[in-house]
């Protein structure tokens, strides 16, 4: 007779745990850039805009929120 184990975390946690995983480098990745390949060259535009301001902080606190989701979530 084969016992079951009994995981602490099962797929579905994993499964958010790995998409929370995933946010957080797109986030990180919509984060990055905005330099410039002149020193003297500021580009405000560039650096202070929408993606990099607003929706790459959203998505890494929102791939940080499922990740301690899936490690909460009961089975």
């Amino acid at each position: 007779m084969e016992e079951k184990k009994n995981m602490v975390l099962n797929k579905k946690n994993y499964l958010f745990i790995i998409l929370g995983c995933v946010v957080v480098i797109l986030g990180f990745v919509l984060m990055s850039g905005g330099g410039s390949e002149n020193p003297d060259v500021f580009n405000e535009e560039e650096l202070f805009s929408f993606r990099r301001i607003t929706l790459a902080p959203f998505l890494v606190m929102l791939g940080y929120g499922l990740v301690l989701f899936g490690i909460m979530k009961k089975n």
